[in-house]
């Protein structure tokens, strides 16, 4: 076994993980992980920050 055939089986097993952890991630078993993550920036406090010092100034 040369260099060439261990460079050959890293390749082949980091198309194999890359491809298996694209399967996992969309699965339909993660919808709802998704569907949580992309409201997150949505979620939080309603109320108006009040400003800090650098945006007194300016008015």
């Amino acid at each position: 076994m040369d260099v060439n055939d261990l460079r050959s089986a890293v390749t082949v097993a980091g198309l194999i993980l890359f491809v298996a952890l694209w399967a996992w991630t969309w699965s339909a078993r993660r919808k709802r992980a998704h569907d949580e993550a992309a409201m997150l920036p949505f979620a939080g406090d309603d109320e108006v920050p009040a400003g800090n010092e650098h945006d007194r100034r300016l008015s």
